[in-house]
């Protein structure tokens, strides 16, 4: 099966994130999806998300994935137009303009829809896009709403040519 993936250019934006550090192996993918799961119900359970939510510019809803100062963190975050107060664990995140690898899909859940299109994106359309790479940066999961009692979205990757 072909992943359903587009390359867009797209202009700069920022995202406003709360984060963790993910302290499993990199490839450990049930260790590290765990952690992500774990992450984000404690902030939707908490507010957390809730606050993030009324600050945002838009409705769709970031799972950031970041490395910084070699820790790989993982970000709820909202876009904002504004920097919000950054506060402990949280942090403005800046995605470049530019191109970027685009993935869509839908799951029950956030945390599926997460899991699902990361595997796709680093497992099945960068090693097919030869003309691309992923340099690093921030790369994220965008939750974009739901229908048909599905959760719908894209990832986003910040691609350069080779």
């Amino acid at each position: 099966m072909m992943a359903n993936y587009t390359l867009e250019e797209k202009e700069g934006f920022i995202v406003f994130g709360l984060g963790t550090e993910l302290k499993s192996d990199y490839r450990d993918f049930v260790g590290i999806n765990k952690e992500k799961s774990d992450f984000w119900q404690s902030v939707s359970k908490d507010g957390r998300l809730d606050t993030l939510k009324a600050m945002a510019t838009n409705d769709y809803i970031f799972a950031v994935n970041e490395a910084v100062n070699n820790k790989m963190m993982f970000y709820a975050g909202v876009m904002t137009e504004a920097s919000a107060p950054a506060s402990e664990g949280s942090r403005v995140i800046e995605f470049p303009k530019g191109e970027y690898l685009v993935v869509k899909g839908e799951a029950n859940t956030n945390d599926e829809l997460n899991i699902q299109l990361a595997g796709i994106a680093f497992g099945q359309a960068l090693p097919e896009v030869n003309h691309f790479a992923y340099v690093g940066g921030p790369n994220a999961t965008v939750v974009m709403g739901q229908r048909d009692g599905l959760v719908y979205g894209e990832m986003w990757i910040p691609v350069v040519r080779k």
